[in-house]
């Protein structure tokens, strides 16, 4: 009777000890998360809410919510949320399904998919600087391949770059192609571990290709889809580097294709007005915070883990 607290208490301490150094060895990273995640997050978070701030002096102004006003009722601002949300809502269904079809083709018992995989994989290790000289050459309304394939149509050449009506389309293409190698890469993983049996079993059901895709490959999909989408949603919304490159620093014509992050950086960097880009960023942070969770009720319904 008198053992058994003796042996509890040195099975606490044991369970103590062994957290204890798991969080030892987590604490690089922990301290590193630290610095440059949460203390920045928490330091916009007080920024936002000055009507003015010195970041020099690190000295603010007023404490409310003018800032965000400010930010709200801007239309550079109002336009920055249209552009992210077009790219958002048209180029991410379609750089989604056409990396899914190029993923099921490379999948199939297609000869060299090992270099047919390695040439898809290869925009996503390629800057995207060089990538965006590509692409102005691409776009270019004189001698551009895009106008010349859309002559063949008898369609009229296009100002992708110089006509304030087109570049936020020209951002969209380009952001359908350079997340397409992620995208393919990821699907491949998700199609290579769906077990042979299942297509066995639709085979001898008589199932058709189709219905096979639709029935047994996309409910296994699944999961690696969400996460696919889920990754691809914050990067619509953050996407920055493809204007950059596309416009030679600028934000397309009269700032035709600025983008939410982009409207941060230009007040942040170029205006010096630290407290707008904060409210911004701010913002931003609770608008995917609410399509994540609205991703997340969804998943539950849709996805299929087993």
């Amino acid at each position: 009777m008198s053992k058994a607290p003796a042996v509890k208490k040195r099975s606490a301490w044991k369970k103590f000890y062994e957290s204890y150094k798991a969080y030892l060895y987590l604490a690089p990273a922990i301290l590193v998360m630290l610095v440059f995640v949460l203390y920045p997050l928490v330091k916009v978070f007080r920024m936002g809410f000055y009507t003015k701030y010195n970041y020099l002096t690190e000295v603010g102004k007023g404490f409310g919510l003018k800032a965000f006003e400010h930010v709200l009722g801007d239309p550079s601002f109002q336009l920055a949320l249209k552009n992210t949300l077009i790219i958002f809502g048209v180029g991410l269904p379609i750089s989604l399904i056409i990396a899914l079809v190029i993923a099921v083709l490379i999948n199939s018992k297609v000869k060299f998919k090992g270099v047919f995989q390695t040439v898809y994989f290869l925009p996503y290790v390629t800057s995207i600087i060089a990538i965006g000289i590509v692409f102005r050459w691409l776009f270019h309304s004189e001698y551009g391949y895009i106008n010349y394939f859309l002559s063949l149509f008898g369609i009229p050449a296009l100002k992708w770059l110089s006509d304030p009506k087109l570049a936020i389309w020209a951002v969209t293409i380009f952001y359908i192609w350079s997340g397409l190698a992620f995208k393919i890469v990821l699907f491949l993983a998700g199609l290579q571990k769906i077990d042979e049996q299942y297509y066995q079993a639709a085979r001898i059901d008589g199932a058709s290709k189709l219905r096979t895709f639709f029935h047994v490959t996309l409910p296994l999909l699944s999961p690696t889809l969400w996460m696919v989408i889920m990754v691809s949603v914050i990067y619509a919304f953050k996407l920055y580097n493809e204007i950059f490159s596309l416009f030679s620093g600028q934000a397309g014509p009269a700032n035709s294709a600025i983008t939410v992050v982009y409207y941060i950086y230009d007040m942040f960097y170029n205006r010096n007005q630290v407290h707008y880009a904060s409210a911004a960023a701010i913002i931003l942070f609770i608008i995917i915070t609410v399509v994540t969770m609205i991703q997340n009720q969804v998943s539950k319904r849709f996805i299929h883990y087993n």
